[in-house]
């Protein structure tokens, strides 16, 4: 019997943490969805930390949620960001005022037996405006149908409801919590990705799919994603992993700086600069000032994408010509801090970042 986390500090905690690092190695050689990983997630009560204890959670604060997602994430980022995705559906449904789809989906989001995901991307990119909106939905008498399609949705293959966003003509949208095995709805293959592929990250179809008021979240409404708390921690959630894989690469290099002088220096510089976004992120994650400077969500997210690839590529020179082989850790976790560079980066982030690659910026400081 498993003992259930209760606080960021239970030694459980590490437990669970170091069952995953031992896990990790191998889970992306078949890209196979990380089953065991979620289990013993559940086990652990991890999915109760996100839900209210009014609903039988244990209604973690953001700050302490934030810590748990920086150990996990050091662990293992799959998890960690397979967790963020599971959660923040979680969320959703607890603030949903359909009171009898939340009773019914609940129980089982808090042990893991359910699991929902998130298909709300297209709600907030240019995709959305090319040609009308990805998902479309349309009312009838008995509630909506939906139409087309969400491009990433993290579990796709695996997931057995999905929050996910579409749009009416009048551009008012609908939050709804679709079954996957509803008829109309299909999952195509997961993308093979660079890194993370065991996530599972797909495209979720509907086709003249057919919604009750059953199912319905939210909406209909302007800019449903804006009702409700769903992602949590403000939007710091990205920087948060990309801040545990960091310290997962640092922890690296710190142990060959103990045989090898000339890479003290540049880890010492770089695990201090960690620690110093670790407590800009708390203070942020917390609503509260930081004696470290401002702490913007778009700031971090600069700073911690910047961090986590110079973090990654000096584990990399470190290891040498080991690091390049693929199934070494130091090979996943550089391909891994790619990831940052892509997933939910606003454009501001993404100007930053180049203008530091190509030298145009002054240090991120």
């Amino acid at each position: 019997m498993r003992q259930t986390i209760s606080t960021p500090d239970d030694p459980s905690l590490q437990v669970l943490c170091s069952e995953l690092l031992e896990l990790n190695g191998t889970m992306e050689d078949d890209a196979a969805w990380p089953a065991r990983q979620i289990r013993l997630c559940g086990e652990y009560g991890v999915f109760e930390w996100f839900i209210g204890v009014e609903h039988g959670g244990q209604g973690w604060s953001d700050a302490d949620i934030t810590r748990g997602y920086l150990v996990i994430s050091e662990a293992c980022l799959t998890t960690s960001f397979i967790l963020t995705q599971l959660t923040g559906a979680c969320r959703r449904i607890q603030d949903t005022k359909n009171e009898a789809l939340r009773n019914r989906l609940l129980p089982g989001l808090l042990t893991g037996r359910h699991l929902a995901t998130l298909g709300v991307s297209h709600l907030t990119t240019s995709r959305r405006y090319l040609s009308g909106p990805a998902m479309q939905a349309r009312q009838t008498d008995m509630g909506f149908v939906l139409d087309g399609f969400s491009a990433w949705v993290t579990g796709s293959t695996q997931a057995d409801s999905v929050v996910i966003g579409a749009e009416l003509p009048d551009g008012r949208q609908v939050l709804v919590a679709l079954p996957t095995d509803r008829d109309g709805v299909s999952r195509p293959a997961a993308a093979s990705m660079v890194a993370l592929s065991a996530s599972q990250t797909g495209p979720m179809c509907c086709d003249d799919v057919k919604i009750t008021t059953d199912d319905l979240l939210a909406g209909p409404v302007e800019d449903v994603l804006l009702k409700g708390s769903g992602g949590g921690a403000g939007g710091l959630q990205t920087s948060t992993l990309a801040l545990g894989l960091t310290r997962a690469a640092l922890r690296y290099t710190a142990g060959e700086a103990e045989r090898r002088p000339d890479l003290q220096v540049p880890v010492n510089a770089l695990r201090e600069e960690a620690e110093r976004l670790v407590v800009m992120l708390l203070s942020a994650a917390a609503g509260e000032p930081s004696s470290e400077g401002p702490s913007t969500v778009q700031a971090l997210r600069v700073r911690a994408n910047s961090l986590v690839l110079r973090a990654t590529q000096m584990s990399l020179a470190a290891a040498k010509g080991a690091g390049y082989a693929s199934r070494h850790p130091v090979g996943r976790w550089c391909r891994e801090a790619l990831f940052f560079l892509v997933w939910s980066c606003p454009q501001p982030v993404v100007e930053e970042n180049l203008r530091e690659l190509a030298g145009l910026a002054d240090a991120v400081e």
